[in-house]
């Protein structure tokens, strides 16, 4: 009804960029959307994300501050804004009342960015961004039950960019031909490759922390065991990326954006104290998951003296980072009245 013109997409006079895909599961939406907001924070824009929490106890609109509950307003948003606090974020499940909630409230916006929204047509963003996983490539895939599609392939005719994301870093020009093949790109669309760069380990509690922090490269690979506990869709990249850098990995996998329960926790806790190992002991969790699990007062302490969170990072293969920037930054400029742009580098 979109593509026929019954139903109608709303346009506003402000900068807007969808980030999202047609598959179900991780695909890097959140690293992205915050790669998006540290990129364009750099460049002297006043951003805002609107997401719509997904799996949040509340609904309506709300704000999302350092103060929020991630259960009230969605891990995600919380962990963007913990991790930027001066970019404005905010849910709602109906995004053209969020976005004029956000514009009433600070006009002087430049940018927004909805986080998961290439299904949500009722907004016309000016640039849409569709993240595909190498690992799960979507012309090799169905749609749901079947796979794991949301919606066609044909579908994707709608992005302007399409990014590649946890793409392996040896990626050739051989690899991305063949892809680029597969995806059959329409000239107006643009491909780019990413990866992700896992960051120090930082400690969930830094209060009560026996390190303050670890580059992946300071574990002990035989003498150090690590407890990976996830709630993302998948676990099985990280497990072997990490497994570089440390040999005893034992996992604790639970569904994506679990809420953690109190069984949950003693389990983490009896897990933890069957590893093995000469050297450290370690509970890893995901940033998704450290949102959750920092409020949780059930940890016991010997947990919370041993947990920390893995930061990942977005990196562009093949030196398309500053084409990246460069498209987005001017698409900002010329929407004018509220794209105030600094003249700075990008």
């Amino acid at each position: 009804m979109f593509d026929y013109g019954i139903l109608k997409s709303e346009e506003y006079d402000v900068a807007v960029i969808s980030v999202g895909n047609i598959t179900v599961g991780g695909t890097g939406k959140t690293p992205h959307t915050e790669y998006l907001i540290n990129m364009m924070q750099k460049s002297g824009l006043k951003v805002a994300v609107l997401s719509r929490g997904y799996k949040r106890k509340s609904s309506g609109f709300h704000w999302v501050e350092s103060s929020s509950s991630p259960i009230n307003v969605g891990d995600e948003p919380f962990q963007m804004k913990m991790k930027y606090p001066e970019a404005l974020v905010a849910v709602d499940g109906n995004r053209r009342r969020g976005i004029k909630h956000i514009l009433d409230k600070h006009p002087d916006t430049n940018v927004i960015l909805l986080d998961d929204a290439f299904q949500h047509r009722w907004v016309k963003a000016g640039i849409s961004i569709l993240l595909m996983d190498y690992n799960r490539k979507v012309y090799e895939d169905k749609l749901l039950p079947a796979g794991s599609l949301r919606e066609s392939i044909t579908e994707m005719d709608r992005a302007n960019i399409i990014i590649v994301t946890k793409s392996p870093r040896d990626l050739s020009p051989m690899d991305v031909r063949v892809i680029s093949k597969h995806l059959e790109a329409r000239p107006h669309q643009l491909l780019y490759f990413t990866d992700f760069r896992y960051q120090a380990i930082k400690p969930l509690f830094p209060e009560l922390a026996e390190i303050n922090g670890l580059p992946l490269e300071g574990f002990d690979r035989e003498q150090d065991s690590v407890l990976l506990v996830t709630g993302i869709a998948s676990n099985i990249k990280l497990i072997n990326d990490l497994s570089y850098y440390v040999s005893n990995i034992v996992p604790l996998a639970y569904p994506d954006h679990h809420s953690f329960s109190l069984k949950d926790l003693q389990e983490i806790d009896k897990a933890y104290k069957s590893l093995s190992g000469d050297k450290r002991r370690i509970v890893l969790v995901t940033e998704k998951d450290a949102v959750r699990l920092m409020h949780m007062d059930q940890l016991s302490d010997e947990v919370k003296r041993n947990i920390y969170y893995i930061p990942i990072e977005v990196n562009f293969l093949h030196e398309q980072q500053l084409t990246f920037n460069s498209k987005l930054i001017d698409y900002v400029r010329k929407n004018k009245p509220n794209s105030r742009v600094l003249e700075r580098g990008y």
